[in-house]
């Protein structure tokens, strides 16, 4: 009960239909005006669908600057482990790194990989291609929420979040399972956890030692966001500006990073970019950084007036949308995939 009013009186925990239901009318309008169900697909024009949904991370992997980008290499799940094996070693990987699928989201089936049994265990389990990537061990972990008009070299940064992973540290004391019944979070998330880590529930965890609870740095996963609009300066904007001139055809979504500091990334340095998410994005500091469901409501109506005018205007010189027979089969094809992976996960 206590769990269940907590969710009603928490608007960021609600289901994700659920809030943005009454917002449905708007989303609408825009569809009608463009004449096309699907008019964000011309918003990123080189990432399928726009980045909306279904998109796979090396389309765009290959579209960021090599040097901003961790050690990635891609596997087929249906390989000999021996060739995995063999490919990863050739590649120079060593334990840990970090697995996940190819196309996915919400942190569904990432992985910290800690051993050979662990990493057989996923490649058998895996039904789809996934990618294994270099644990980027920097200490802050940041989203960057960006879009810049086609007709216009200057973008803007209109989010900056700190994410703080799911976590507890210990206390030389208490058992994994009671300190995860303890944490403000993590204590609502008990199937999750004891899915997850109910193997390591009796263990004591030394003082001050800290023990990740996900590795994914998403509000679907438990972490928590702190809002770091006051960073927000010139110098922060040139560097994505940057980075979206780098093919020229980044226009919208939201860059997933890691630093090891704020003023080194406002300086462009000591930074890799974990993912882009294209115009399927939610701006995310909406969520855990203390505004009302009106304010947050408020910033993503005007994220969605400016996917409009971006994808209008990519429209009007030449990128078409897509058809609503691509559309469909598109999102039917991508919802077929995540249910898979989700029964796997």
């Amino acid at each position: 009960m206590k769990q269940f009013f907590r969710k009603i009186t928490h608007w960021e925990l609600w289901n994700f239909y659920v809030l943005y239901f009454p917002l449905g009318p708007v989303w609408l309008w825009y569809c009608l005006r463009s004449w096309s169900l699907w008019y964000f697909s011309s918003s990123n024009p080189t990432i399928a669908f726009g980045g909306f949904e279904g998109e796979g991370k090396k389309e765009m992997y290959d579209q960021l600057p090599p040097n901003l980008v961790p050690r990635t290499i891609f596997i087929k799940h249906d390989w000999p482990f021996e060739e995995v094996k063999n490919r990863i070693t050739t590649a120079g990987f060593s334990f840990p790194f970090i697995v996940k699928p190819d196309i996915g989201m919400k942190g569904i089936l990432f992985r910290k990989i800690d051993n050979e049994e662990r990493l057989i265990k996923y490649h058998e389990r895996i039904p789809v291609e996934y990618i294994v990537q270099d644990l980027v061990d920097l200490p802050v972990e940041v989203s960057v929420f960006y879009y810049r008009y086609p007709s216009e070299r200057k973008g803007v940064v209109s989010g900056f979040i700190h994410k703080e992973l799911l976590q507890v540290v210990g206390d030389g004391q208490s058992t994994l399972k009671q300190l995860i019944e303890n944490h403000p979070r993590a204590k609502y998330r008990m199937e999750e956890m004891e899915y997850r880590h109910g193997h390591r529930f009796n263990r004591v965890m030394p003082e001050g030692e800290v023990f990740y609870l996900s590795y994914a740095g998403n509000h679907n996963r438990g972490a928590h966001f702190t809002n770091l609009h006051k960073e927000i300066d010139e110098d922060l904007c040139n560097v994505f500006d940057d980075v979206s001139h780098y093919t020229d055809k980044f226009y919208y979504g939201r860059y997933d990073i890691k630093t090891t500091s704020i003023e080194d990334l406002k300086q462009g340095k000591n930074f890799q970019i974990l993912e882009f998410n294209g115009c399927g994005a939610e701006p995310n500091h909406i969520y855990d950084c203390g505004m009302s469901i009106w304010q947050a409501y408020g910033v993503i109506l005007h994220h969605w007036k400016v996917l409009y005018q971006i994808s209008r205007y990519n429209h009007k010189n030449g990128i078409p949308y897509w058809s609503f027979r691509k559309g469909w089969n598109h999102l039917r094809a991508s919802s077929r995939h995540f249910k898979m992976l989700e029964k796997f996960d």
